[in-house]
């Protein structure tokens, strides 16, 4: 059973995606918060396995209570945003302060459910052509890219050539595919990759692509 919690600040929203929940065997809905503030402290009561957050919201947002959550060791809780195409800025800043993914909120329910037995799973809810999309966000801006502070010495040249593809939104198929291997070898690297990075998934995993400049940007 994946144990949830919603955060809206529109009481419609967390109604309409409680009810879709109830009537589904593997997933429950704990809680439900208002704004980044109550979610936070509904996370540290209830340890959820995944928080549906909005972005933008009164008090604390989306982001923030993101960062506050995904820092904190001691919770299991991953976040997965919900927001709209529109709202790219702030689809980016969420991943980055640890969000595990986005849902759209006129998005088909069931994919809606579908994306939170993901990152419920341990997943990342990014498909390989919306990480291409993002990559090409993150790439085309004009601030320099900050360097990860972990240290990438132990990477070996061919798991930097898998992060590189990663970073390029491909999927393990298509990894294995371009450096002819097999999907199980490449997907062998990717976990190296994950544990050596100390990688979350593979949405940072392609963040932290960009910011080493294995990604370059559109000419």
């Amino acid at each position: 059973m994946i144990r949830v919690i919603l955060t809206d600040d529109q009481p419609l929203v967390r109604t309409g995606l409680r009810v879709l929940i109830a009537d589904t065997p593997d997933i429950e809905v704990v809680g439900e918060a208002a704004n980044g503030a109550e979610a936070v402290a509904l996370v540290r009561e209830l340890r959820p396995d995944v928080a549906v957050m909005d972005i933008r919201m009164p008090v604390l947002d989306g982001i923030e209570a993101a960062r506050l959550i995904t820092e904190d060791p001691q919770l299991p809780t991953r976040v997965l945003v919900l927001t709209t195409f529109d709202d790219d800025e702030y689809v980016y800043a969420a991943l980055r302060a640890g969000a595990s993914g986005f849902l759209v909120k006129d998005m088909p329910l069931e994919s809606i459910l579908d994306g939170i037995r993901v990152v419920g799973a341990g997943d990342a809810l990014i498909a390989p052509s919306v990480t291409r999309r993002l990559i090409a966000e993150f790439a085309g801006r004009p601030e320099p890219a900050t360097p990860h502070p972990v240290p990438v010495d132990g990477v070996t040249n061919r798991e930097r050539e898998v992060l590189t593809l990663v970073g390029r939104g491909l999927s393990n198929t298509e990894i294995a595919e371009e450096l002819v291997i097999s999907v199980s070898t490449a997907k062998a690297h990717v976990a190296r990759l994950f544990t050596k990075l100390d990688a979350r998934d593979r949405v940072h995993l392609v963040i932290i692509a960009y910011e080493l400049g294995l990604v370059s940007p559109p000419r």
